[in-house]
């Protein structure tokens, strides 16, 4: 089993790979009832309930009880993430009010999941740990959580973990000894994280893409020190940076987020298909921090001057894939206005020298796939998380996509975990024995497995849709609140 590579080299190394790249011009409501007014129809609702059970169940199921080691993918499960593990976090709460398992059930599971992360190995060696300097590495080993391999000290994905821990901190707020210990734990594993050591002015180190930066990088190896990029420009790192801010340990300045973060957002400002918003192609840059930070209404200088929000930015990069699909510039099989979404997935595989509509093809493995006035890194692999995780920026667009895809493919694509991870229609080469899904005659290729960072972002944003739970709860953390502020976002609920 090959591992993924972080997410944004993988962006780096598909970018422009392909023969047909190119640009072209309180809690909820209800125990299991979406509120009324959220759904077009009935059957629309139904198949919300259905998709939110199911995909609930994967976190449930597939992540271990004891240790909270939720699996990177599934059934194969070679190791764990830990931003599946943040996802799993958030999944038990929704499980608690669409009244899937008691809120009992969650807060056991939840208050193994903190201990045991707390009580992780820490240090810079290079085997025999799970971390360092409060982050954790990427993957973790399924049999003792301890580093997978020679992943890196993840800063974005220990930020995604974070977003799971603290969310339980603001759920879990009602005075009995096992609420207060989850606080209390949750606490303590965000206070460690010395968010100092991986800033490079703090560390008199400079990233190779904005060699004056301040941002923050994207990770650190102990066998050669940070990684050579940084979080800087548009894309799913404003969670590393709101909780970077507000740490009450080891906080980052303002000057993190001007000068790093935001500091060339400009250059990523444009249009495709009509849609005006900051490009980033694959729509998990789009999704990850929303699915804690509830940014409708709150704005930074940057958005205050473009005179939008990141939520609405969201909204048009989904309206702008979705055009792209309808427009099918590059003759893949099977896109339309009614089914589209792409962004970092499975693939077919390194696969080069097939034809599709008379276009010869590379069809890809693990790849961050996307479209925007950037560039287009597309093989015809379709994802449904791409609307899934999208539902709260354009649910008249990505619900509808979601159905049609179940409709199309069946339990192909729907099964007892809610969607696979992804589906190419114009990949029916079964010569070609690709390893990680499987071509349906009829049909193309299927992958074989569900991922927990592309589960995670359909269940939580579907709830956020129907009951916003995970966006009010955070709404709570002074640590949210707080990021925010001294990153000088106002307005909205901030102002609450």
């Amino acid at each position: 089993m090959r591992l993924k590579l972080p997410r944004a080299v993988a962006l780096l190394l598909t970018a422009c790979v392909l023969a047909a790249c190119q640009t072209a011009a309180p809690n909820s409501p209800g125990k299991g009832q979406a509120p009324a007014g959220h759904f077009a129809n009935a059957k629309e609702a139904a198949f919300a309930e259905d998709l939110s059970r199911r995909t609930f169940q994967y976190f449930w199921d597939t992540t271990t009880a004891d240790t909270c080691l939720a699996p990177d993918r599934w059934p194969s499960n070679p190791f764990s993430s830990i931003a599946a593990t943040g996802f799993a976090l958030t999944a038990y709460p929704i499980g608690v009010e669409r009244g899937y398992i008691t809120r009992a059930q969650a807060a056991e599971r939840t208050l193994k999941c903190v201990q045991y992360y707390h009580d992780l190995p820490q240090g810079p060696d290079v085997t025999g740990v799970s971390g360092h300097k409060g982050f954790f590495y990427h993957f973790l080993r399924n049999d003792n959580g301890h580093r997978f391999g020679s992943t890196e000290l993840s800063t974005v994905d220990t930020s995604l973990l974070l977003g799971g821990i603290l969310f339980a901190q603001a759920y879990f707020d009602r005075d009995d000894p096992r609420e207060r210990r989850i606080r209390d734990l949750a606490e303590a594993i965000y206070r460690r994280v010395d968010w100092t050591f991986v800033q490079r002015n703090r560390t008199g180190t400079q990233a190779a893409n904005l060699p004056n930066s301040h941002g923050i990088t994207m990770g650190w190896k102990p066998e050669r020190g940070f990684e050579t990029h940084d979080w800087v420009g548009y894309n799913e790192g404003m969670l590393v940076y709101i909780l970077a801010a507000a740490s009450p340990t080891h906080p980052v300045g303002r000057d993190a987020w001007d000068k790093g973060w935001a500091a060339d957002l400009e250059k990523d400002w444009g249009t495709f298909y009509g849609q005006e918003h900051l490009q980033f192609e694959p729509l998990f840059g789009h999704q990850y921090s929303h699915v804690w930070v509830d940014f409708r209404g709150i704005q930074d200088e940057y958005m205050r001057g473009k005179g939008i929000d990141y939520f609405e930015n969201s909204r048009r990069a989904v309206l702008s894939q979705r055009a792209y699909g309808a427009a099918n510039p590059n003759k893949w099989v099977g896109y339309s206005g009614d089914i589209w979404g792409w962004t970092a997935s499975d693939g077919p595989g390194g696969i080069e020298g097939k034809t599709v509509n008379g276009i010869e093809r590379r069809f890809m493995g693990y790849s961050a796939r996307g479209a925007s006035a950037v560039r287009v890194v597309d093989d015809g692999t379709i994802v449904p998380t791409a609307a899934g995780g999208s539902i709260p920026f354009a649910p008249e667009v990505t619900l509808p996509a979601l159905l049609n895809m179940k409709a199309a493919y069946g339990d192909k694509l729907y099964s007892r975990y809610g969607f696979r991870d992804s589906f190419n229609p114009s990949f029916t080469f079964a010569d070609a024995h690709s390893t990680d899904g499987k071509v349906y005659p009829g049909f193309g290729w299927i992958a074989n497995d569900h991922l927990g960072i592309d589960q995670g972002p359909i269940l939580a944003m579907l709830e956020n849709h129907r009951s916003e739970l995970v966006w009010k709860t955070m709404r709570k953390s002074p640590h949210i609140r707080n990021g925010l502020k001294k990153l000088g976002f106002s307005g909205g609920w901030l102002e609450e």
